[in-house]
């Protein structure tokens, strides 16, 4: 249904048969006289549309802010998966059609709104192959059902993640809905004014065409937003490196790609903490574990997963030679309480106790604050000594124990074991999974998708966003295959 059309729905009634009726459980005839329920309704949310169009646009409104006075329209939910019916204009031109009209995309600055309308059309269309769009739709409602059941919330861990996931697809549907009623909604506007002749809407042609030209920058985002559609990838996550052999030059490169993870993750605007670390004899660190909290942190950071190279002449070589380094990363989800796979039982654990390394402050090398955890039946282990309380020191290291468990059965259970973190013990040549060259040229170069750029120091400085969806949209890809 057009929103724009019902605007001037009091100026062209006779365009009242062009509006598509299917979306709705009823009839426009319902609105009629003698159904004082469907007028008042209907003029209640007309009123609403009307003072929010004038003051806020089209988005603020598809995108649920402010909420109409009533959750339906003749029995209709807006923007669920009720009604999740490919929008349309006037004239029946959909997504699709708009792609098969193959209209030239140019450039953003020729101000050409067929263009700008193709240009997005693609991007929903690329969204939507992306999020899986129809698998998407069937486990939404099957999740809806779930959801509506009666006895739901009798095992609340079960509810709360059965809600979870709901709600992420409700919201991921909801917004390619709203960016794809939007377009019509703007194409109708622009076609409405020129086959009218209207000066007051020709008026509005140049804001619709610029509102189309903002979705086309904006729906990029989205585009880069569909590649996290793994399980876990909304997750906050733990981030390891370790030295691979080679001494102090290797050990130093660890600590280069460690900080290359600190200041991305804050690019991002990412919360990140260090949970343990185990400093070089000379410089540098043997390994280390950070925490990256934010949405979508396991989701991009998974991406570094594997051996990472370093070719560059030694600062700790007199001699000046040239040498390679290795560092491995390995990237596991924090799943959180409710998704939690593996029960800790206290009676599977050895905790020991020891005095913190490193510099420290006043007090945290001189009592045994640091801790570290072992899970017998496993031998897995983790550590924390970066807090001054041996308490604090054991929630961090039963946190990471946590999570290690839980990519552990879940690789298990996937029988893929390294489906999410990589194997620290092979960090050498015909492993890594990118290169980094600072003699005798200068190149970082991703071997999995063959991406380079020629700037190694914005790259050690947390630029890898373009690395990372690289990777991302050439795995999405070979899954479709």
């Amino acid at each position: 249904m057009s929103f724009l059309l019902l605007k001037t729905l009091g100026k062209r009634s006779k365009q009242l048969s062009r509006i598509p009726t299917r979306i709705f459980s009823c009839p426009f005839s319902s609105l009629s006289s003698n159904n004082s329920t469907s007028n008042n309704n209907f003029s209640i949310f007309y009123s609403w549309y009307n003072s929010n169009r004038r003051n806020k646009g089209f988005s603020s409104i598809l995108n649920g802010s402010p909420k109409p006075p009533f959750d339906s329209i003749c029995g209709v939910r807006f923007l669920s998966s009720e009604a999740a019916v490919e929008p349309t204009t006037t004239d029946g031109l959909s997504v699709e059609g708009i792609i098969a009209k193959n209209w030239n995309i140019v450039d953003e600055s020729e101000n050409d709104w067929k263009s700008h309308a193709s240009s997005i059309a693609q991007s929903i269309h690329l969204i939507k192959k992306r999020l899986k769009w129809k698998r998407l739709m069937d486990r939404l409602e099957v999740l809806s059902a779930q959801i509506n059941k009666a006895d739901l919330w009798d095992d609340p861990v079960y509810a709360g993640k059965i809600s979870r996931e709901h709600g992420s697809l409700m919201n991921k549907m909801e917004d390619v809905m709203a960016i794809e009623q939007e377009l019509v909604e703007h194409i109708d506007m622009i076609k409405l004014a020129r086959e009218e002749n209207d000066p007051e809407l020709e008026s509005n042609i140049q804001e619709s065409v610029k509102a189309l030209l903002r979705i086309r920058r904006n729906v990029k985002e989205k585009e880069l937003e569909a590649l996290l559609s793994g399980e876990h990838d909304y997750c906050s996550c733990f981030i390891e490196v370790q030295a691979g052999a080679g001494g102090t030059e290797s050990m130093d490169w660890a600590s280069m790609v460690m900080q290359m993870y600190k200041l991305w993750a804050q690019r991002k605007g990412y919360g990140v903490s260090v949970v343990d670390e185990m400093p070089g004899e000379i410089a540098g660190i043997k390994r280390a574990t950070i925490k990256v909290d934010g949405e979508n942190a396991f989701g991009y950071a998974k991406s570094e997963v594997g051996v990472h190279r370093l070719v560059r002449i030694s600062p700790f070589d007199s001699a000046k030679r040239r040498h390679t380094s290795f560092a491995a990363v390995a990237v596991i989800p924090i799943l959180g309480d409710g998704s939690t796979r593996v029960q800790i039982n206290e009676s599977d654990l050895r905790i020991d106790r020891f005095r913190s390394g490193g510099a420290g402050g006043q007090s945290v090398n001189t009592t045994e604050s640091a801790v570290r955890i072992t899970h017998i039946p496993t031998g897995i282990t983790a550590s924390c000594q970066n807090e001054r309380s041996q308490h604090l020191n054991k929630a961090s290291a039963m946190a990471v124990l946590q999570s290690r468990l839980d990519q552990l059965e879940m690789a298990r259970q996937a029988q893929v074991n390294a489906q999410h973190t990589q194997s620290l013990t092979e960090i050498s040549w015909g492993n890594q999974i990118r290169s980094y060259v600072l003699h005798p040229y200068r190149m970082v170069k991703d071997l999995r998708t063959n991406y380079e750029v020629s700037d190694p120091d914005s790259v050690l400085e947390g630029d890898i966003d373009d690395f990372i969806l690289s990777f991302l949209s050439t795995s999405l890809d070979k899954d479709e295959e």
